[in-house]
C-alpha cells in the first residue's frame, strides 16, 4: 500500500464523486446507498476467492465489526432522511461537525488526547465550511427533526471513525471491510424493504452508476481511507475528510456544470488551511505521533 497520506487523498477523491453520481441517478438515496455497499462487496469477493486472504476475525472482534457495519449504514440512511426533513445545506453543515465529535470522543475514551493544534485546525476548517456553504444556512436553520437527525449523522460518522480505528489495529483491512460491508448491505436492504424503496427495474445507465459507486466510491474509497485510519491518527483523518466539500465542488463543476463562486473558493482554501494546521510538524525531536 502507498504512503497513508497518499492513500487518504485517493480515498477522498474517490468518495467525493458520490454526490455527483447521485445527481446523475434519480433514485432514492437509501437505494443508492444499498447498491453502493452491495456492489463494493460484490467486487471484493472475487479477490478474496483468488487470493484466499480472508482472516476470520477473533471472537472479540465480531461484535465491534458488526457495530461498525450498522453504524456506517445507519449514518448514510440518517443523513438522507435528515435532508428530507430539512435541506441538503443544513444537513451537510451539521454532519460535518464529525471531527468535533471525534475529538470529544478521543478526549474522553482514548489515551491519545487531542492537542491544541487539532482544535485550532478544526475551528479553522469548520469556519471554511461555513464560508463555503454561506451564512444564509444559519439564518434559515430550523431546530427540528431534520436538525437532530443531521447532528446524529455527524455523531455516527465520528463513532465509526473511532471504533474502526481500534478494530483495524487488530485485523487486516480486507477482512474488516468484507464483514462490515456485508453487515451494512443486509442492513440497508432491510431498510429499503421496510420503507418500500425501489430495488429494480432501473435503466442501464442507473445500473452503471450503481456499479461505479460500488467500485470507486465504496471499494476504492474506503479501502484507502481505512488504510489511512489504520496507519494515521483518526482525528486527522476525520478532519481531512472535510475536504470532500472542496473536491465534490470541483467534480460538480467539471461534470454537471455547477458554478464555482469566489465564496466557494475562499471557503475551500480556509478548509484546506485548517486541515494543514493539524499536519504541521512540531519542533525537532518531538514525537510525530503526538502531532
Amino acid at each position: 500500500m502507498p504512503n497513508p497520506r497518499i492513500a487518504l487523498i485517493i480515498g477522498i477523491i474517490s468518495i467525493s464523486i458520490f454526490p455527483v453520481l447521485v445527481k446523475w441517478a434519480p433514485v432514492s438515496g437509501i437505494t443508492s446507498a444499498f447498491y453502493r455497499m452491495f456492489f463494493g462487496l460484490f467486487f471484493l469477493l472475487p479477490y478474496l476467492l483468488i487470493t484466499k486472504k480472508f482472516t476470520v476475525p477473533a471472537k472479540a472482534l465480531w461484535f465491534p465489526i458488526f457495530i461498525c457495519g450498522i453504524i456506517f449504514a445507519t449514518d448514510i440512511a440518517v443523513w438522507n432522511v435528515s435532508i428530507h426533513y430539512s435541506n441538503a445545506t443544513q444537513a451537510t453543515l451539521l454532519t460535518n461537525l464529525s471531527p468535533v465529535w471525534v475529538g470529544v470522543g478521543t478526549f474522553f475514551f482514548l489515551p491519545d488526547k487531542p492537542k491544541l493544534r487539532f482544535w485550532l485546525g478544526t475551528l479553522v476548517a469548520l469556519t471554511g465550511m461555513v464560508v463555503l456553504i454561506g451564512l444564509d444556512a444559519f439564518t434559515e436553520m430550523r431546530f427540528d427533526k431534520g436538525f437532530l437527525l443531521a447532528i446524529l449523522s455527524g455523531v455516527l460518522y465520528a463513532s465509526y471513525m473511532l471504533i474502526s480505528k481500534t478494530v483495524l489495529n487488530r485485523i487486516d483491512i480486507i477482512s474488516f471491510m468484507v464483514v462490515s460491508m456485508a453487515v451494512s448491505s443486509l442492513y440497508l436492504l432491510a431498510i429499503c424493504v421496510f420503507m418500500g424503496e425501489p430495488l429494480w427495474n432501473f435503466q442501464p445507465t442507473i445500473w452503471s452508476v450503481f456499479i461505479i459507486q460500488g467500485l470507486i466510491c465504496q471499494l476504492l474509497g474506503w479501502l484507502t481511507i481505512s488504510y489511512a485510519v489504520k496507519k494515521m491518527d483518526a482525528k486527522r483523518v476525520s478532519l481531512s475528510l472535510l475536504s470532500q466539500a472542496v473536491v465534490t465542488g470541483l467534480f460538480a463543476w467539471a461534470f454537471i456544470g455547477e458554478k464555482i463562486t469566489l465564496q466557494m473558493i475562499l471557503g475551500g482554501l480556509i478548509i484546506l488551511a485548517g486541515i494543514g494546521i493539524t499536519y504541521q510538524t512540531k519542533r525537532a525531536g518531538a514525537d510525530p505521533k503526538n502531532a
